[in-house]
């Protein structure tokens, strides 16, 4: 019985010293990483991040938490990817210009006037954003998803039909966007540069007179309060995109990694349907509230289209990536020519 006893002391002590190294192990194995997004919690982009935090979650049995940094509270997309490569933080939700700092082709995708409806996006995506993912993950990133943002319209004072109406008035662009000022100079538009948080300030003190923007961030601002009439025209598809730094990705457990990917990539599924059906709404409801549309039929397109493609050989290997323009360029006319 006495040496019952002391097995049983033993043992105990035994369990006292393992406990904590064992407890330090599952501690070791979870994986806490950091995301900065410049978009607020309440928007699509916002839900479709905060899904994400709780579906990792799930899929690893909480051994990877994704912990949300959200309304940019970690500063513009340029201070973003400085604590990406800091590893301060461990990811991003990025916008095209973001991504551009990391892949500059893929400021092709946003070309003016390249693409004429999503049919032709998603065509030409089917394949290069496979290129970009490989690009992103040769540099010191991992590309976890690419997403369709929407469409870029042209917002402004008096209605805008055709370029010659444009040409008339002053177009307010962010200065974090110098690729496309100089591609909207060389096409003969006056440009002012003007950041986004000054737009509204800029159109009603006259300092502007349109814009070029996303509907849903137009009407989330309240631009079109101001500049109340919009081109039906596409202008330009954007892309977002959530990218890890290589370190973060790699500091997650091998047998993780495909769950998460495959978690990611099917909610940004849901994203980009959702998206497209907001953009929708939105117009409507700026429509509803005042925004005149102005419809630009097939023979006024050809003007937009034609002006682009006189400017199109100063900005190719240039402003765009002249390889992923032709590649883009070539699908598009493959897919039109089936039409």
């Amino acid at each position: 019985m006495k040496k019952q006893f002391i097995f049983s002391l033993i043992f105990a002590a035994a369990l006292i010293l393992v406990m904590p190294v064992y407890g330090q192990r599952r501690q070791q194995q979870k994986v806490v990483i950091k995301l900065a997004s410049m978009v607020p919690a309440n928007t699509e982009w916002g839900r479709m991040v905060t899904k994400l935090s709780a579906e990792w979650k799930k899929a690893t049995n909480d051994e990877v938490q994704l912990l949300v940094f959200a309304d940019g509270t970690q500063g513009s997309e340029e201070e973003v990817l400085r604590k990406l490569n800091m590893n301060t933080i461990q990811a991003a939700v990025l916008t095209s210009f973001g991504l551009v700092k990391i892949v500059p082709e893929i400021l092709t995708i946003s070309c003016p006037f390249m693409f004429r409806n999503d049919a032709e996006l998603d065509e030409v995506l089917k394949t290069v954003k496979v290129d970009f993912e490989a690009k992103i993950n040769s540099k010191n990133y991992f590309a976890l998803t690419l997403v369709k943002g929407g469409w870029v319209k042209f917002f402004s004072r008096s209605p805008v039909i055709v370029p010659a109406d444009l040409k008339k008035q002053r177009i307010g662009s962010n200065p974090s966007e110098p690729e496309l000022i100089r591609a909207f100079r060389a096409m003969g538009y006056q440009v002012v540069e003007v950041d986004n948080s000054r737009a509204l300030l800029a159109l009603n003190g006259g300092t502007i007179d349109a814009i070029y923007m996303s509907p849903i961030f137009t009407a989330g601002a309240q631009y079109f309060g101001v500049a109340k009439n919009m081109a039906s025209i596409n202008v330009a598809p954007f892309m977002g995109g959530i990218v890890l730094n290589k370190h973060a990705w790699e500091s997650i457990p091998a047998q993780h990694r495909d769950a998460l990917i495959a978690v990611t990539r099917r909610i940004s599924v849901e994203m980009e349907t959702s998206l497209l059906k907001l953009e929708a709404d939105t117009i409507r409801m700026m429509k509803n509230n005042g925004l005149i549309e102005n419809q630009v039929n097939a023979q006024q397109m050809e003007e937009w289209y034609s002006d682009m493609a006189k400017a199109l050989p100063g900005l190719l290997g240039t402003t765009f990536d002249r390889a992923m323009y032709n590649k883009i360029d070539g699908i598009i006319k493959t897919y039109r020519s089936r039409q």
